[in-house]
């Protein structure tokens, strides 16, 4: 890697991104979120009942001149993002029914492997004025990897904490951009396609790790450099328009990152240090001799030295135990067993996620 093609991280770049793109390292960015032309083709202006102008997206870096001139950019711009994500990188793209169809037979021609398609259901969404069809309440994102057989990064358990510790679906209810968020330039939208954060910060969160490098090629008013900087990753961006820019670069220069790495980072299972249970048991944590109970005190098993438990004449290991004493093929036992702490029946897990703490 020459010096010229080295990447300066947390920086927007003004120009053609397929241009500007090719001009740096391959295999240089962990995760690319893009928000390219929807190719629109409104036909005049539209209004409301009332008669007031709809403000909508009217400006000419949406207009193509047929479907083969955008089917072309997406091809350019997507090849040169695939050659820039590393082998285990992946791509979120967001559209609409006019464009996201296209992009998405694209995607796959060129290699790259689709994990999920997510319809982000807007709880605001603007209504159908003419009456003519059903009210656009949804748009479409594609999240795929560079390849079929990478090894890419999905943070499920932060999926699951974010959603009150059940399973992220793959329908995401979320509102526009409005208040305060919403830039502005004399009363008016800086720019009619900004996402909301929530959005990006869900998609960042989901998808790559503290420090990580996030690219976005259509950076137009900055929200995916002002959440990947609030949430510790470094971003690149690329911007035509050197207005749109500009306002992207004040908005982010105020963006604090939101904390330490420690409570920006949801490491998974894999990742975390395991704790035997015979740690706690040696630390006195959870004493020799202690009796442990089900949560409803049904059954019981006597801690011992060497970090098992017995019951019934029956010795084995926390899961092993509590699966026998419940004629169970399996246990956790980490949730299954507790300790009577003064009269209050506390999860052992509990005990073990202060150890954990503490090794950290």
């Amino acid at each position: 890697m020459t010096e010229s093609q080295k990447i300066e991280p947390n920086q927007i770049v003004v120009g053609d991104c397929v241009e500007v793109m090719a001009g740096w390292p391959e295999a240089s960015i962990n995760m690319i979120f893009a928000d390219p032309p929807y190719n629109l083709q409104l036909d005049g202006e539209l209004y409301r009942p009332n008669n007031t102008k709809v403000d909508g997206v009217d400006e000419d870096w949406d207009r193509f001149r047929d479907l083969d001139a955008y089917d072309g950019l997406t091809r350019a711009w997507l090849s040169a993002a695939r050659r820039l994500l590393k082998p285990d990188g992946t791509l979120w793209v967001i559209g609409s029914y006019h464009n996201i169809f296209r992009i998405g037979a694209t995607l796959q021609d060129l290699g790259y492997w689709i994990l999920n398609d997510v319809i982000w259901r807007k709880t605001n969404p603007m209504p159908n004025f003419r009456g003519r069809r059903f009210t656009n309440a949804h748009e479409t994102l594609i999240w795929c990897s560079r390849d079929r057989d990478s090894r890419y990064r999905f943070n499920y358990e932060a999926m699951k904490s974010l959603n009150d510790d059940l399973q992220m679906r793959s329908d995401w209810l979320l509102p526009l951009c409005t208040g305060p968020e919403r830039l502005k330039v004399n009363g008016r939208k800086a720019h009619p396609t900004q996402k909301p954060e929530s959005l990006l910060h869900r998609i960042i969160l989901a998808s790559t790790d503290v420090g990580d490098l996030v690219l976005d090629p259509f950076m137009g008013s900055g929200t995916t450099g002002a959440v990947a900087k609030r949430l510790g990753r470094t971003y690149l961006g690329i911007e035509r328009d050197s207005t749109y820019a500009t306002l992207a670069q004040q908005r982010i220069a105020l963006v604090e990152k939101a904390g330490d790495d420690d409570v920006l980072s949801t490491p998974s299972r894999r990742e975390r240090p395991r704790v035997p249970f015979g740690w706690l048991v040696e630390r006195g944590i959870v004493p020799v001799g202690q009796t442990l109970y089900d949560s409803r005190r049904r059954y019981s098993a006597r801690v011992r030295a060497d970090g098992t438990l017995i019951a019934s004449e029956f010795r084995g290991s926390i899961h092993q135990v509590g699966a026998r004493v419940q004629n169970a093929p399996a246990c956790n036992g980490w949730q299954f067993w507790c300790a009577d702490v003064n009269g209050e029946l506390i999860p052992i897990d509990v005990f073990r996620q202060k150890l954990l703490a503490e090794l950290h």
